[in-house]
């Protein structure tokens, strides 16, 4: 029994194209979509008194990943009209005398379903209230200019006479608005229902997380949920499409068709192939509304700007944006989780970049023996500005650190980026040697990008790996590209970020300092290293 499906069917029609006004056919993956997203737990007892809204589903919230248009904006539309006036609350479990029609239960359009005994039944909202929601108005028209045609020219016209431009009204004094980031006044408000679009754009830099957050503690107020759509997020913006991912939570639908990874996006025919499995039955061949070759043409002529956008776009796959500096798959796959854990008197190296105030400071650790790194310590600023502006990095702390690194491990080489750190690398360094302790200015171009180049090709080739830590992750993963005469070097998406790359510095500075270290002459020994030079 397909009841939201089926009433998308008989009340929904196509918002514009030569099919406007004709019945709005789901696609396999819309009705796969709509089934999960109203998919109701077990056989639980039910009170008409007291019905059970939000807690009855499966789901509190769904993500919808898809390639360019495939139709997630009339998708949504249809979603939107099914939580404005539809069968969108669970109504309990249906009686062999139960007779049944929408007029019964809110909806007020006469469609009649045959429930038979035991099947879950749906009722319409009291007063609905729903966000269309989007980082902008163009992008929130992607939903709202698909949704007012397909109410207009078709049967939701009866039961809601008007759409304005800005809102529609809803029975039962309900509503639908447009809200973009800026409308902050409206996103407190405790809604029933809330479209997110494109949310693989939505990040904490610009301020659509918490928009998203916000949003989600309203719904949680009402036992309203949420819909999230996008296309295939870049894995180095860490954007509310991946946190919703790859979260742990288990009532979080999640649909997402990708392509076979051994299909290449740079190979036409493979590409072909692709779009079979990524746009299925959406295409013309199988009936859809979606030309193959103009999705080609369009595909084709990114791939030469922009290979890895457009294999997000039309592959509907995960790719790192071709400003990114490191691919987070590759290092996802230096994750060593059978390595030997890091044990005392493991001769080491580290890489240490400090700061003051408003950016993290950092330690990382190399082992000679193998180029395993893990993080020894980061003390990061505070994304709040409220406590940002308050924050200082605890000196004492980081020192105390550093020695127990000292204490712990044989380290035989720390490179520093001393910068406002002079006086204190200096001490270090007359603690535990000169040629030990060394200043490692990454202001030096050349140097840098000579560093920054075997990091990297090491990471590629699989001659380091790590333990899997996720803050030293996102750090390597907000790094980005900045092209330079001498080659690239790394930065953060723009000046003043919260989003840091601190420990990815250190990385890079403990692994360097490895290698000069085994440049010198170090061999492996069970008692004691032999080495050149130091």
């Amino acid at each position: 029994m397909w009841v939201v499906p089926e009433w998308i069917e008989a009340h929904c029609v196509v918002p514009d194209g030569f099919n406007r006004g004709k019945q709005f056919r789901l696609y396999d993956y819309q009705l796969e979509y709509f089934a999960n997203f109203y998919l109701v737990k077990g056989s639980a007892e039910f009170d008409p008194d007291s019905p059970l809204l939000g807690p009855a589903f499966v789901y509190r919230r769904s993500l919808l990943i898809g390639p360019q248009k495939l139709g997630k904006g009339p998708t949504t539309a249809a979603h939107v009209c099914v939580e404005g006036v539809g069968p969108a609350l669970f109504a309990g479990w249906a009686r062999a005398d139960d007779g049944y029609a929408c007029s019964e239960h809110g909806c007020g359009c006469g469609f009649e379903y045959p429930y038979e005994p035991g099947e879950p039944m749906g009722m319409s909202w009291a007063t609905p209230l729903i966000q269309i929601t989007a980082f902008s108005e163009e992008q929130t028209g992607n939903v709202y200019d698909a949704l007012r045609p397909m109410i207009e020219y078709g049967p939701l016209s009866d039961m809601i006479p008007k759409t304005g431009e800005g809102f529609i009204r809803l029975p039962g004094d309900g509503r639908i608005d447009t809200v973009t980031s800026s409308a902050q006044s409206r996103l407190g408000q405790r809604v029933t229902f809330v479209p997110q679009d494109e949310v693989g754009l939505w990040t904490k830099t610009n301020g659509m997380a918490k928009v998203a957050d916000t949003q989600y503690r309203g719904l949680a107020g009402m036992g309203g949920r949420a819909a999230l759509t996008s296309n295939a997020w870049d894995p180095g913006e860490n954007s509310v499409a991946q946190v919703q991912y790859e979260s742990a939570a288990k009532d979080i639908y999640r649909q997402f068709r990708q392509p076979p990874a051994a299909l290449s996006f740079r190979n036409k025919a493979e590409r072909r192939k692709i779009y079979q499995v990524v746009y299925g039955d959406a295409l013309k061949p199988r009936g859809g509304h979606i030309d193959v070759d103009s999705i080609e043409a369009e595909a084709h002529d990114l791939i030469e700007r922009d290979l890895a956008q457009a294999e997000r776009f039309f592959g509907n796959r995960i790719v790192a944006g071709s400003d990114s500096w490191m691919d987070p798959t590759v290092w996802d796959e230096r994750h060593d989780s059978d390595a030997r854990p890091p044990a005392p008197n493991d001769e080491i190296t580290i890489g240490f970049d400090g700061s003051l105030r408003d950016d993290s400071t950092a330690l990382v650790a190399c082992r000679v023996e193998d180029g395993y790194l893990w993080l020894l310590g980061i003390w990061e600023c505070p994304a709040e500005e409220a406590a940002a502006a308050e924050w200082e990095v605890p000196v004492g702390e980081v020192d105390a650190k550093v020695a127990e690194a000292f204490k712990t491990y044989r380290v035989l080489k720390m490179y520093c980026d001393p910068a406002y750190w002079q006086d204190i690398v200096g001490r270090w360094a007359a603690e535990h040697g000169e040629k030990v302790v060394a200043e490692w200015w990454t202001n030096r171009e050349r140097a840098m990008v000579a560093a920054l180049e075997r990091f990297h090709t090491a990471a590629v080739t699989g001659q380091l790996s790590h333990d899997g830590g996720e803050t030293l992750a996102r750090h390597v993963g907000n790094a980005k590209k900045k092209i330079t005469r001498s080659g690239v070097l790394v930065r953060k998406d723009r000046p003043g970020s919260p989003r840091k790359i601190d420990a990815a510095v250190c990385a890079v500075l403990a692994y360097e300092a490895r290698g000069d270290v085994i440049t010198a002459g170090w061999v492996a020994h069970k008692k004691k290293p032999r080495f050149a030079g130091f």
